[in-house]
């Protein structure tokens, strides 16, 4: 989880607990694909939907985070911090990481998400 080299960093990344958990337990391949979208996310401003993407059935600021490696579909729930939209923020935290097999995922995340925003305060 570095920081970019060379480009303008827009957007500073933190990162939870759970997040940490999940990103060591992947394999090395995975790690790098995530890596690389760590660093889209950091210094690009429009951030294309095949990347990030604003979660529809959640009140508050979250977004999923999304990289596919082969035929897995990969999803992090993040925050956007200090602003509601993720383009304007400039501090973002990322809560949650799974393996995407269905639709039905998204509830169970999207609430573990929640109860992480909620113990750190946000």
């Amino acid at each position: 989880m570095e920081e970019s080299e060379n480009k303008k960093v827009i957007r500073k990344i933190r990162y939870s607990d759970d997040f940490e958990q999940f990103f060591k337990s992947l394999d090395m391949k995975v790690r790098v694909k995530f890596t690389w979208t760590f660093n889209i996310i950091r210094t690009v401003y429009t951030i294309n939907t095949e990347y990030v993407k604003k979660l529809v059935n959640s009140d508050s600021n979250l977004y999923e985070m999304r990289v596919s490696v082969g035929y897995n579909k990969y999803r992090t729930i993040l925050f956007s911090i200090n602003h509601p939209n993720i383009i304007e923020a400039t501090e973002i935290i990322l809560l949650n990481g799974f393996l995407k097999k269905s639709n039905k995922d998204y509830g169970k995340q999207i609430k573990k998400a929640e109860k992480i925003i909620k113990n750190l305060n946000l």
